[in-house]
């Protein structure tokens, strides 16, 4: 129960130790792998060298620089029609660009002759006598169809050529500055040198170019814009001639005149229309007052002369009747008078405000028309004298453009070459190698899934370590026996006793009797390790007895040459007596009880209270009884016979066993309560151990396989 919890501790240390980084066992994986690091480093600086010294082409770089204007003074301002260049960063990167536009390339191809050249032009270079572009094209062949051959036309080649300098070429802009840095980089040095410094005069003729074309165009627009305002506003003048001849409109104030003239004469038609009121009304009054009587007449009338003729009525003076009839008559009449004196100039006053309201609105109507002919007049006048002075301006500055930019110093021919820049390339191959050689150590531990340790076999399953056997080298099974024997100073004969010792003082008060030797998975060399481990014991003195306890393979047949047909099968049945079934070897020095074939379950017979019962009758006659078990993983039996045994040796074979089933064999043995009393790593290959650098971790066998 104890161990288990051991186990299960250490499983779950592992797991909170696997996101963490081990620096030291990190140092430690790539200071094993160093021979392989150093081989990859050595490879890597080898290539590096023959690249440098064989194959690189030397190239050589000249650099030409150019200063951006960005304010010039101009002898004339016409910013409108050619503007200079700002120095905002749009416009810094849209110069580089220019720098480096095909355009521009073009030209500088065309100047230099460039499409004669073959480091540029790669119809003219000699055709490899083997590439890998010579590999797609043949490959490409078998798969599809052969398609049919274009011919290479003239622009194809001058577009491959432009596309070469292009990447021989790189513009750019020191940083807080206006100069612009041209590099060329080619095989020639006076080459590279001399197309930096066209490029950058290509450059500069380039501006004034584009200038000497926008002022020309701008001059053609201007001159033909100039003729035909010069013909509308000769149109518009010769239109407000025309007008101001036909009108009747001297100006605008005669039209205010007019306009005062209209307001007199509303003012009198009032005062008119009041006056004919009151005429009207007084002269109904006399009618109605007529009818009505002379004193109603009098009083109405309110005439003097009337009033005298009235009191003469009244006192009945001759005549006086007649008088005053006459006199009222005379009375209305006057006032009839008055009336239509009154109606006749009210109306003589509405034609006149007639006449002057119809003049007004003709004149004003003719003076909106004269004021917008004026305006025209003016407005074509005005945009005419400022195209005409635009032109003129425009024509001057044709001859006297100034480029944006200007030449800061010319690329001078370099002496050495910019590349292959060889201890560069010998450091960074160097560099390189080693890392790909720590990255294929680092992999390769890291894809590691067995066990090369002893350290790291008790880390992960939380059990010691007893024993480090090596490969033993025979060829047979039946040789390792007289190996062993005829070579008692080898590493295997040294790592059995050093076996067999840990086994012996892991308890002290109590040796183990029974031991039984069991793996996860066939193959792993417990058997091997049973035999010696059996031999070794025996030439102690001890009498040892060998039990074959895998009954379904029985391997013992292939180490030994015994003709022995009864086991311990027929010894726990009683058919045979024990020393019958039992075969001494000479070379062993000790006692064999082979297994036998059965149809009852093996698993079912080692849980017999018979087979317990044998075992214990053994410990009687033997000092050392060693059980050869199955695989744990493969049958119960191990499970079954650990519970009889006093030892148990767990054989993990060296860089083979995977962890996953190690782990889970030993858990298998947990789960019955079986302790294990300690693991054997087996098989240890020596070279394999020196080129998987381990040899200054643990047990060099090397040495040891000459003896």
């Amino acid at each position: 129960m104890k161990q288990q919890q051991v186990f299960a501790q250490s499983t779950l240390q592992d797991r909170d130790t696997d996101d963490e980084i081990d620096l030291s066992s990190l140092l430690r994986t790539l200071w094993r792998g160093k021979p392989w690091i150093a081989l990859c480093g050595l490879i890597a600086l080898l290539l590096g060298g023959y690249y440098a010294y064989g194959l690189a082409v030397p190239v050589y770089t000249a650099k030409a620089a150019i200063a951006l204007e960005s304010r010039q003074e101009q002898v004339m301002d016409i910013e409108s029609v050619v503007t200079g260049l700002g120095g905002d960063q749009s416009t810094i990167n849209t110069e580089v660009e220019v720098l480096r536009s095909r355009g521009l390339i073009e030209d500088l191809v065309m100047d230099m002759d460039l499409l004669e050249d073959p480091e540029f032009n790669t119809l003219l270079q000699p055709a490899p006598s083997f590439s890998i572009g010579q590999v797609v094209d043949f490959v490409r062949s078998l798969v599809s169809e052969p398609q049919e051959t274009r011919p290479i036309t003239e622009r194809a080649i001058l577009d491959s050529t432009i596309n070469q300098v292009l990447d021989s070429i790189s513009a750019s802009n020191l940083r807080q500055s206006f100069v612009f840095e041209i590099t060329v980089t080619t095989q020639d040095p006076d080459k590279s040198a001399a197309m930096a410094n066209r490029l950058a005069e290509l450059y500069i003729q380039d501006q004034i170019s584009v200038k000497f074309e926008k002022t020309e165009q701008a001059t053609t627009w201007l001159s033909e814009r100039v003729s035909g305002l010069q013909i509308e506003l000769e149109t518009a003048q010769a239109k407000l001639k025309d007008f101001s001849t036909n009108t009747q409109l001297v100006n605008a104030e005669t039209l205010a005149a007019l306009n005062r003239q209209l307001k007199d004469l509303r003012d009198r038609r009032a005062t008119l229309i009041g006056q004919a009121e009151t005429t009207e009304g007084r002269l109904q009054m006399l009618q109605e007052a007529r009818a009505s009587g002379p004193a109603a007449f009098v009083d109405v009338a309110n005439d003097p002369a009337l009033n005298q003729v009235y009191r003469r009525l009244q006192d009945g003076s001759v005549g006086a009747e007649t008088a005053f009839e006459t006199r009222a008559e005379a009375l209305i009449t006057r006032a009839e008078l008055e009336a239509t004196r009154a109606a006749s100039q009210l109306n003589a006053i509405e034609a006149s405000i007639s006449e002057v309201t119809t003049r007004i609105d003709n004149q004003s109507e003719e003076l909106v028309i004269l004021e917008q002919l004026e305006r025209e007049v003016e407005a074509s006048r005005l945009l005419y004298e400022a195209f005409l002075s635009r032109l003129k301006e425009t024509s001057i500055q044709q001859g006297i453009q100034q480029a944006d930019s200007r030449m800061l110093s010319r690329a001078v021919v370099p002496s050495t070459p910019s590349a292959p820049r060889k201890s560069r390339v010998l450091a960074l191959s160097l560099i390189l190698g080693l890392m790909v050689g720590a990255g294929a150590v680092l992999l390769r531990e890291m894809a590691q899934n067995t066990f090369r340790t002893p350290e790291d076999l008790e880390q992960k399953t939380g059990h010691s370590v007893i024993g480090q056997i090596p490969k033993i080298p025979a060829k047979h099974r039946r040789n390792v026996l007289e190996y062993i024997s005829q070579k008692p100073n080898s590493a295997a004969a040294e790592s059995v006793r050093n076996l067999r010792t840990s086994l012996l003082l892991a308890n002290l008060d109590k040796q183990p009797k029974v031991i039984m030797s069991t793996s996860s998975v066939p193959g792993e060399g417990k058997t091997t390790q049973s035999l010696t481990l059996a031999q070794n014991f025996a030439g102690l003195g001890a009498k040892v007895l060998l039990i074959e306890g895998d009954i379904r393979r029985r391997v013992l047949d292939e180490y030994f040459n015994h003709d022995q047909e009864r086991g311990f099968l027929s010894v726990i049945s009683g058919e045979v007596p024990l020393e019958k079934a039992i075969v001494h070897d000479e070379t062993l020095k000790a006692d064999i009880l082979y297994g036998e074939k059965s149809n009852i379950n093996a698993a079912d017979l080692f849980s017999s209270n018979t087979f317990a019962d044998f075992i214990k009758g053994l410990r009687e006659h033997y000092d050392h009884i060693i059980i050869d078990t199955p695989p744990v993983l493969a049958v119960p039996d191990a499970r079954v016979i650990g519970q009889l045994v006093d030892a148990v040796i767990y054989t993990v074979h060296w860089d083979t066993t995977p962890q996953r089933q190690v782990l889970d064999g030993l858990k298998s043995l947990q789960s019955v309560n079986v302790r294990v009393s300690g693991l054997v790593l087996s098989q240890i290959d020596g070279n394999k151990m020196k080129r998987y650098g381990y040899t200054d971790s643990y047990g060099d066998y090397s040495s040891y396989y000459d003896t």
